[in-house]
């Protein structure tokens, strides 16, 4: 899609979108010149493909597949190594409110979505056995767990670590407005234009297709995550194995796409007592919470 823009820099306005990691990805690039644009454009997806080659679990000669399969691998990519590491790290910070050995519970949730019943204690209990980011085990170059059957999940941070990359990738490209999306985790290159930021707009989780708010953007990442009026809620507590209930969506601007994804899903699972305690040791990071009882709380100004 080629769109002439009328800002008085004249830009171009590339913009592409595919299918990818179980959402909608869009990129667009605002650029002086076409033929930059178009190749930045098709590298940045070029390098979101190789992401997900590694990191998905759906792909069964994924990284990821294959330690979930054999409970090991070797020679692990530095991409996935780095994914791990930084999702334990706010495993770390957050008392395990984030934890990619979450699958196991995800797993049992789907089960019972399908026989359209919750799961008994003792089948979340039985679950749970398998949940603990500290049983990840690293060499230098290799990668196991230390309990059999464990598996992980990257769902909440290797899609933030695709934007990051597309982004580096759109930058190492000349380009100096540039965003992309990817099902709502957003990162973006300077503004919209000289002049103008990016304008993201953050829905309302209690009424369908409603702005809560809207943002201008530069330079920066942000990430929602939501739960809603549903049986089966994905957002899961790795601690209890059972849906998060308190904050229905949680909002991150950071630095990097990767943090944010990963924060916004953290403070879903910590409520807003522990996700203040986070926040306050983080120092560097904007929120906003909208909660069960319709309230909000936010640290930032529009």
């Amino acid at each position: 899609m080629l769109i002439k823009s009328a800002a008085q820099d004249k830009l171009y306005s590339v913009k592409g979108a595919h299918d990818l990691m179980g959402t909608f990805v869009t990129i667009v690039a605002n650029h002086p010149d076409l033929y930059e644009a178009q190749y930045a454009v098709k590298s940045a997806f070029a390098e979101i493909n190789r992401v997900v080659d590694l990191m998905s679990v759906h792909k069964s000669d994924s990284e990821v597949s294959c330690l979930n399969k054999n409970g090991f691998y070797i020679d692990i990519s530095e991409d996935t190594k780095y994914v791990i590491c930084r999702a334990n790290y706010f495993s770390g910070l957050s008392d395990g409110a984030f934890d990619i050995t979450i699958l196991p519970i995800l797993k049992l949730w789907e089960q019972k979505k399908q026989e359209r019943e919750p799961p008994t204690d003792e089948e979340i209990c039985k679950s749970l056995e398998l949940v603990n980011y500290k049983n990840i085990m690293f060499g230098s170059t290799n990668i196991k767990f230390a309990k059999y059957g464990m598996n992980i999940t990257l769902a909440g941070a290797a899609k933030g670590y695709a934007i990051d990359r597309a982004i580096q990738s759109l930058k190492k490209n000349n380009i100096k407005h540039a965003l992309v999306n990817g099902g709502g985790d957003i990162r973006v290159i300077g503004g919209k234009t000289k002049d103008l930021p990016w304008k993201i707009c953050v829905l309302d989780p209690r009424s369908k297709g409603k702005i809560f708010t809207t943002i201008d953007l530069y330079n920066k990442s942000i990430a929602t995550s939501g739960t809603y009026k549903r049986l089966f809620n994905d957002l899961i507590n790795p601690k209890d194995g059972k849906p998060a209930q308190e904050i229905l969506s949680s909002t991150i601007i950071a630095e990097e796409a990767i943090d944010a994804d990963i924060l916004a899903t953290s403070l879903i699972v910590l409520g807003e007592k522990e996700s203040m305690r986070l926040i306050k040791e983080l120092g560097d990071v904007k929120f906003l919470l909208i909660t069960k009882d319709g309230g909000y709380i936010k640290n930032w100004q529009n």
